[in-house]
């Protein structure tokens, strides 16, 4: 075998390696991230909350299938957002539900209808509230790496934590 043989058959294994390599990153990346980030069903446009007689009372021994999926790009404004997502069976209304961090800053949700498999990113920054994402106006970022993110149902029940990586 000559040794152009030799180089051509070497680059052609390096190609193959190098793109099985990369497709198996971008599908372990797929599979574990990106997904999480995409609410998988719209959810009902948020407005104001007006009137308190409209927030949901929830038994406290009931358990909500409600997760904060994940917290992303901690201590930087601009990147800062909670996923928060439901995996019941009927919608759940977030009016007046809470996340709060361990420096007691509260987010009070607005109006709000998740449908079941459902979910919606809490941006940190100020921002428009839209019927896929919410706004918290912050200044400054809100979270710290190995802090713990807590979701409130309105009586004040914690129903979902995430320790913030």
């Amino acid at each position: 075998m000559s040794q152009r043989q030799r180089l051509f058959y070497y680059l052609l294994l390096n190609i193959f390696i190098s793109a099985s390599v990369t497709g198996g990153i971008l599908f372990w990346y797929d599979r574990t991230y990106r997904q999480a980030l995409i609410p998988s069903v719209s959810v009902a446009a948020p407005v104001a909350v007006e009137d308190a007689a409209t927030v949901t009372v929830f038994n406290p021994d009931e358990e909500i299938a409600v997760d904060i999926v994940s917290v992303i790009g901690a201590e930087t404004l601009d990147a800062e957002m909670v996923l928060v997502r439901y995996n019941g069976t009927d919608e759940l209304d977030l009016t007046g539900w809470r996340l709060m961090d361990e420096d007691d800053n509260i987010f009070v949700f607005p109006q709000l209808k998740l449908y079941p498999n459902g979910a919606v990113p809490i941006h940190s920054k100020a921002g428009k509230d839209t019927v896929i994402a919410l706004y918290w106006g912050m200044s400054k970022s809100v979270w710290e790496s190995g802090e713990e993110a807590v979701l409130l149902d309105p009586q004040g029940n914690p129903r979902a934590t995430y320790q913030v990586p």
